[in-house]
C-alpha cells in the first residue's frame, strides 16, 4: 500500500502543474522560459538531495549501492529524455488545441501503458485492468470538461503532439520501473532528468538566465514547477513503480487529472461543471478499482 501511495503522489504532483503553468503563462513567459527554467531548478535541487543522501549513507553504511556504471548513466539519461519530450509536446500541443482536448489526449496513456506491458511481457491484462481502463476512460472525458462545448476545428499538429505526449509520459512511467534498479531512486531520478535537462537545453537555450525574466515573476514559478515537476514526480515513481508495476501504475497515474481539476477550481477559479465532477469521481474510482478488486478476491 505505501508504493500506491507514492506512485498516487507522484501523480498528483504532474496534476498541479497546468495549474502552475497557465500562472507562468499569464505572467507573459514562454514555453521556452517555463520548460528551460523548470529543468535547471529541478535538477540542481535533485543533485544537492543526492549529494545530501550519499554523505549520510557514506558516514552510516558501505556505498556499494551507490556505484553506478557508465552505461548506468548513459541508459538512465536516455530513459530522462522521455520526461523532458512529454512537458516539450504537451505544453507546445496547447498552442493548437485547447486545455480540455489537449488533456483527454495525454490521458491515451493509460492504455497505451497497459498494451505495452502485454506486449513486451506477453502478459494479457485481468479483467480488474480493462475494467478499470474503461472506466477511466469515461471519467478522463467528462472531467476534461470538452463534452458540451462548442469545439474549434481540430489541429493535426496539436492531436499529433498531444498523442506524442502521451507516448512518451507511457515510456518514462513503463523505464522508471525498468532501468537500473539497484541504483538508489534519488541518484536514478537525478541522472534521468539530467538526460531531460541537456535535451531542453539544447531545444531551448537559456536565455531566461541573461534577459531578466528570473527577476519578473519566473523565479517562484520556476521553482513550484522544478518541485512538483522535476522533483517528487521522478522520486516517487523510481520508488513506487518497480513494486507495483508499470501497468497497476499507469492506471494509479491517472490520478493527475482529478488534481489538476480541483487545483484549475479552487486556484484559477476556473468554473467546473456537474459533469466534471462527477468524471472526477468515477475517475477516482477507476483508479481504485484494481485494489479494490484484489483485496476482495484475498
Amino acid at each position: 500500500m505505501k508504493y500506491i501511495f507514492f506512485v498516487l503522489a507522484g501523480a498528483c504532483s504532474y496534476g498541479l502543474l497546468s495549474t502552475f503553468v497557465k500562472k507562468a503563462y499569464e505572467s507573459g513567459f514562454n514555453v521556452g522560459d517555463v520548460v528551460g527554467s523548470q529543468s535547471l531548478f529541478g535538477v540542481i535541487m535533485l543533485w544537492i538531495l543526492v549529494f545530501l543522501t550519499t554523505k549520510s549513507a557514506k558516514e552510516t553504511s558501505s556505498s556499494k549501492e551507490m556505484k553506478v556504471t557508465r552505461r548506468q548513466v548513459l541508459t538512465l539519461m536516455i530513459v530522462g529524455t522521455t520526461t523532458g519530450l512529454t512537458g516539450i509536446f504537451y505544453y507546445t500541443a496547447l498552442q493548437y488545441i485547447s486545455a480540455s482536448f489537449a488533456i483527454i489526449l495525454l490521458f491515451q496513456f493509460t492504455w497505451i501503458g497497459i498494451l505495452l506491458e502485454a506486449l513486451v511481457e506477453r502478459k494479457r491484462p485481468g479483467k480488474d485492468k480493462i475494467l478499470s481502463l474503461i472506466i477511466l476512460f469515461a471519467g478522463i472525458t467528462m472531467a476534461s470538461g470538452y463534452l458540451g462545448r462548442d469545439h474549434e476545428a481540430v489541429s493535426w499538429i496539436g492531436v499529433s503532439l498531444g498523442l506524442l505526449s502521451a507516448v512518451t509520459y507511457t515510456l518514462f512511467i513503463w523505464f522508471s520501473g525498468k532501468t537500473a534498479k539497484n541504483i538508489a531512486p534519488i541518484t536514478r531520478s537525478a541522472i534521468m532528468l539530467s538526460g531531460s535537462f541537456v535535451l531542453i537545453m539544447f531545444l531551448f537555450p537559456p536565455h531566461f538566465l541573461i534577459n531578466g525574466s528570473l527577476h519578473e515573476m519566473l523565479l517562484p514559478w520556476a521553482l513550484l514547477l522544478a518541485l512538483f515537476g522535476i522533483v517528487i514526480p521522478p522520486l516517487f515513481y523510481a520508488i513506487g513503480v518497480p513494486r507495483v508495476g508499470g501497468g497497476l501504475a499507469t492506471i494509479l497515474s491517472a490520478a493527475e487529472l482529478p488534481a489538476a481539476v480541483i487545483m484549475s477550481y479552487f486556484v484559477l477559479n476556473e468554473s467546473v461543471n456537474w459533469l466534471q465532477w462527477f468524471g472526477v469521481g468515477i475517475t477516482m474510482f477507476g483508479i481504485a478499482l484494481p485494489e479494490i478488486m484484489k483485496r476482495r478476491i484475498s
